[in-house]
């Protein structure tokens, strides 16, 4: 017991040291940990022009192929359904949380079929410009080569510097790289694990997370009234501190996702932002280069996340929606979005000056079931021939038109609208470069197509249209430029896929 009295000691003694040392260099540098130093940011161009990124949200939480969140779900003995069914799991299958709890399922993660260098290749293929590998889930299990931290992917499970590795493949495809972070919020997430069960022959013996021996992993019992989603524990706070600055100093990623609004709505979380974008200056030779995301309105300071959602119009600033392409960790039977669904649903983000971060579910050997390879290859094949409608591309005066601009929408599990909708085939989106405008018919066209914002004496575009062309298609496209809309003639060959695009150029 004194061992381990003693190592939190040190522990708290080295993590305070850090935050100092660390929060004292983040002031030498442009950023300081203030609102005002942070609105100094401007989004660089890499970002902006990269509108999809695709995000590996896997870890030991996949081994028992039940979701998400199954390290505090496994505690819980009363509640919902969909919290009690993987204490029933865990129950059968490895036995009870108070001798057999989530430490024991950590080295059952072995990642043998992982192979990053295939499948960063894939992900290129499939039109991502920049990858995010998770760097900590709420878990408290480390993906690098942590000093700070000894259960990290190193010294159990894989015995692989899972973020290194993943950092490594994307480099030699040429992907900006990006690490996720969902730390701040496992300090009360986990304190399930510090329970017992309140009925049956178990009833108050205590869980494994009780034990001193694995404080480390599972954090000590949290203060009665610390239980929002973000601790208010000052010591707990600095230890965040240290351990995502080590993530951002070791690896000095392009890409920084915290899985909450800013981290604790304090100087913690500033200091911390100010650091990673202090840090990348100097990486990049006082350029700037650096975005960081979090899940609350931006101000300018950095880029908004919207979880499994979208923003309703075109935002001022650079946005990000993440979400999955079906649950966030391995499920078996799981349903998966269709590739008709995520590029409805990139083409109506990219329109609105956002972009879209995709996690591609991998089982826990690291592989990807054939349906969810399907799924990516169709999305290649689109951005193949639709690419240069959103790679490099703006905002254009409205985002777009149609049924889904003006009738009610379902609102979106973490906010904003749902990320995935039923589309009409008179629903347009717009998107422009190098003074093209281009024009997204969001599902196959029926009949001749009519584009109300480009007709003559339209409050949005007054030019004369000089063509008018569909990607993929050499087909000689029929239109007329009328008083109130552009008519596109349905083209007799139609892509095999769903969303369209026609590209329109104008008179000089």
């Amino acid at each position: 017991m004194k061992n381990h009295i003693y190592k939190f000691v040190l522990g708290f003694i080295i993590t305070t040291n850090i935050f100092i040392l660390v929060a004292q260099e983040s002031t030498d540098g442009k950023f300081k940990a203030t609102d005002v130093s942070l609105e100094q940011y401007k989004y660089p161009d890499w970002f902006r022009d990269a509108k999809f990124g695709i995000w590996a949200h896997w870890g030991p939480q996949a081994v028992p192929r039940q979701g998400d969140w199954y390290a505090r779900n496994m505690y819980i003995h009363e509640g919902s359904k969909w919290e009690t069914q993987d204490y029933e799991d865990h129950l059968k299958r490895y036995g009870h949380p108070s001798v057999s709890g989530y430490k024991d399922i950590i080295p059952l993660w072995k990642a043998e079929r992982w192979n990053p260098e295939q499948l960063m290749k894939l992900y290129k293929k499939v039109g991502a410009k920049y990858f995010v590998s998770m760097g900590t889930h709420h878990d408290n299990f480390f993906l690098w080569n942590s000093k700070l931290h000894s259960w990290n992917s190193v010294n159990m499970g894989p015995h692989k510097d899972v973020v290194g590795l993943w950092q490594k493949a994307a480099k030699k495809e040429g992907l900006r790289f990006g690490v996720s972070e969902h730390l701040a919020a496992s300090y009360t997430w986990f304190q399930k694990a510090h329970g017992a069960d309140k009925t049956g022959d178990k009833a108050g013996v205590p869980y494994d997370g009780n034990d001193p021996k694995y404080a480390e992993l599972y954090h000590g019992k949290a203060a009665a009234d610390d239980t929002g989603w973000m601790t208010k524990n000052p010591v707990w706070q600095k230890e965040w501190f240290a351990r995502i600055s080590e993530l951002v100093d070791i690896y000095k990623p392009d890409f920084l996702y915290s899985d909450c609004a800013l981290p604790f709505g304090n100087e913690v979380g500033r200091s911390l932002i100010a650091h990673f974008y202090n840090e990348d200056m100097q990486k990049n030779n006082g350029n700037l280069e650096a975005v960081y995301t979090c899940k609350e309105p931006s101000k300018g300071r950095f880029v908004q996340d919207v979880e499994r959602g979208v923003l309703d119009s075109i935002s001022e600033f650079p946005w990000q929606t993440d979400t999955s392409i079906g649950d966030w960790f391995y499920r078996t039977g799981q349903k998966y979005k269709t590739s008709e669904e995520i590029i409805q649903m990139l083409v109506d983000i990219v329109s609105k000056n956002g972009n879209l971060l995709l996690n591609v579910v991998q089982t826990p050997e690291g592989d990807l079931e054939p349906d969810v390879v399907k799924i990516l290859e169709e999305i290649a094949g689109w951005t193949k021939i639709n690419g240069e409608a959103i790679y490099s591309s703006r905002p254009w005066k409205i985002y777009g038109e149609g049924p889904s601009t003006t009738g009610q929408q379902e609102k979106g599990q973490f906010g904003g609208l749902k990320d995935t909708r039923a589309y009409q085939p008179t629903d347009i989106r717009f998107t422009t470069k190098d003074g093209i405008l281009y024009v997204f018919c969001m599902n196959t066209p029926v009949e001749n197509i009519v584009v109300k914002s480009l007709g003559k004496f339209s409050k949005y575009s007054n030019k004369a249209i000089a063509s008018v062309s569909l990607l993929g298609s050499k087909e000689k496209i029929q239109w007329k430029q009328g008083d109130n809309s552009l008519l596109i003639n349905k083209p007799s060959t139609m892509p095999d896929f769903s969303v369209v695009t026609f590209a329109v150029k104008f008179k000089k």
